[in-house]
């Protein structure tokens, strides 16, 4: 039988034995109690069953089957609950509560992020159903987890940004994609088990979506297997929507606002953006390849390590853990790419480690009170509505600086390939690494010119070891893509010969991490050519004048 008991004040189900969370003086509660309440993870597994027979779903058998197992554990598990608490008679509880902001919102926040650059990459709206089914499969895998352990679950959005945010950093390919309802419930898991108590409650360490993104992040790297998600894609493409950076800050000022957490994003991109400027002026090249802060780190340091129940409640130490989670990605770039791993796990592995210092940061940020100097900027150890908005109003200021002198949206040095390519010449640090990595990049989009550059490299021998064979591999895929010498140098590899850019590697060559440019006028391609130190389109424009 379901009863509906009276309102009760949230200080009193606090007190509850085995509450799924803390509730605060502000969040009315409801109780759902019943045998019935089993209808509620059973609908959810039943829709997520339903989502199996969509076309997407049905369009690789390694989906299917990853739906179908999904599905047997929440049947299995639900069914050994119910005869359990039936032998009990203990029945199970919904606590229904007002939804909490840090939930709805971030959801909203991460919806919109996926909605912009899907509208430019279509992989996301393909994934927008398996995202989707996510959800249903995590409330089922939640519920179910809660009441294996107590009578209680608190029911309300908690699932919406742990699957988006962990969507929006990584995914699995359809032939692996079993592995990503695995991923969700290790992250729920995290955050059922792996708990502390702080400020006299018991809370989770760690931001669900990150513990997991960290956990299997160090995993693939171990098991050089990171070709089986989408990860990488999913780092580069986001700036293929015009704006990205802006839109990133616009849709960061929200969380900001509501949740206070501006000291967090901002020192960490202050600190990115500093260090950045450093090793440019000491190197004379770009610390990342082609920005000052990564997009997907940009992303990073506004929705996954700004989680306010794992981070520092006090505005010093806010800054502290930004601070920190900067210092993390600029070390872990170095670090990963020296072993030869992706460099885009930078932002994911530093996350559980900052969150297991909140507590040493809480407690050191302690002797700081009453510090009128820090009181008087809004850094005092109490937290201020009133100072928050001082220090969005320093963002704004500091990231329209950045925007104005071309340090966000925009072309950016290392978006030039001559720029690498004297880099190289000049043997300056990660500068032949770089050309390298880029030819490599345009060849694989079909650039008939960067694959004769690469296979005059291994033919040449003189920035990267000889490999006569992997030379005659570039150009033969030169030739195949029309580059005359190209075909030259598949017939007689002693002397390499060179070219120019066709107008259509041009447009695959100067996208400045964007969106090829198949529909450019000629005269503006080879105008933006000469803006990048192509000297022969330099040469064209004069002419065409």
């Amino acid at each position: 039988m379901l009863s509906l008991p009276a309102k009760t004040s949230s200080k009193g189900q606090s007190r509850r034995k085995g509450a799924a969370d803390k509730l605060s003086p502000q969040e009315a509660v409801r109780t759902l109690t019943g045998q019935s309440l089993f209808l509620v993870p059973a609908a959810f597994t039943f829709v997520f069953f339903l989502i199996s027979f969509l076309p997407r779903v049905q369009s690789n058998d390694v989906i299917i089957l990853s739906f179908w197992l999904a599905t047997a554990v929440l049947a299995l598990w639900l069914v050994v609950l119910f005869m359990r608490s039936k032998r009990a008679g203990a029945a199970k509880k919904f606590i229904l509560a007002k939804p909490r902001p840090q939930h709805y919102l971030q959801a909203m926040v991460h919806l919109s992020v996926y909605t912009y650059w899907g509208w430019y990459w279509p992989p996301v709206q393909e994934h927008a159903l398996l995202l989707i089914a996510q959800i249903f499969f995590a409330y089922a895998f939640d519920i179910l987890l809660a009441w294996t352990r107590r009578e209680n679950y608190l029911l309300g959005f908690g699932p919406f940004p742990i699957i988006f945010s962990t969507n929006l950093f990584m995914w699995f390919r359809d032939d692996w994609f079993y592995l990503q309802f695995l991923m969700i419930a290790v992250g729920f898991m995290g955050k059922e088990f792996v708990r502390w108590n702080r400020d006299g409650k018991s809370t989770h360490i760690f931001n669900p979506s990150a513990f997991t993104l960290g956990l299997f992040s160090l995993l693939l790297i171990l098991t050089n297997s990171t070709d089986i998600t989408w990860g990488p894609q999913i780092a580069s493409t986001l700036s293929l929507a015009p704006g990205i950076y802006t839109y990133l800050f616009l849709a960061g000022l929200v969380v900001m606002y509501f949740f206070s957490i501006t000291l967090v994003a901002a020192s960490a991109a202050t600190v990115l953006f500093g260090l950045s400027a450093l090793y440019y002026s000491l190197t004379g090249v770009p610390y990342f390849l082609d920005s000052e802060i990564p997009t997907a780190v940009f992303l990073g340091l506004h929705l996954l390590v700004t989680d306010p129940s794992t981070s520092p409640r006090t505005p010093p130490g806010k800054l502290i853990f930004g601070i920190l989670y900067g210092l993390g990605v600029f070390a872990l770039y170095t670090i990963l790419s020296s072993f030869g791993a992706p460099t885009f796990y930078d932002k994911l592995l530093c996350v559980p480690l900052l969150n297991l210092s909140v507590q040493w940061i809480d407690r050191a940020v302690q002797s700081l009170r009453d510090k009128p100097a820090l009181e008087r900027i809004g850094l005092g150890v109490v937290p201020s509505r009133r100072a928050n908005l001082g220090h969005m109003a320093v963002w704004i200021v500091f990231f329209a600086t950045m925007t104005l002198i071309g340090k966000t949206d925009g072309r950016h040095v290392g978006d030039s390939l001559p720029f690498w390519e004297n880099a190289c010449a000049e043997d300056r640090i990660h500068g032949c690494d770089r050309l390298l990595l880029l030819e490599s990049t345009y060849c694989s989009d079909n650039s008939g010119w960067a694959c004769n550059e690469l296979g005059a490299h291994y033919a040449e021998g003189r920035i990267i070891s000889a490999d006569p064979d992997r030379a005659s591999t570039y150009f033969a895929r030169a030739c195949e893509l029309r580059i005359q010498a190209g075909c030259l140098n598949f017939l007689d590899p002693s002397t390499v010969s060179h070219t120019d850019p066709r107008t259509f590697d041009l447009r695959l060559l100067l996208r400045q991490g964007g969106k090829n440019l198949m529909d450019m006028p000629e005269d503006e391609l080879y105008e933006r050519a000469c803006e990048h130190g192509w000297q022969f389109a330099c040469r064209n424009t004069i002419s065409a004048l």
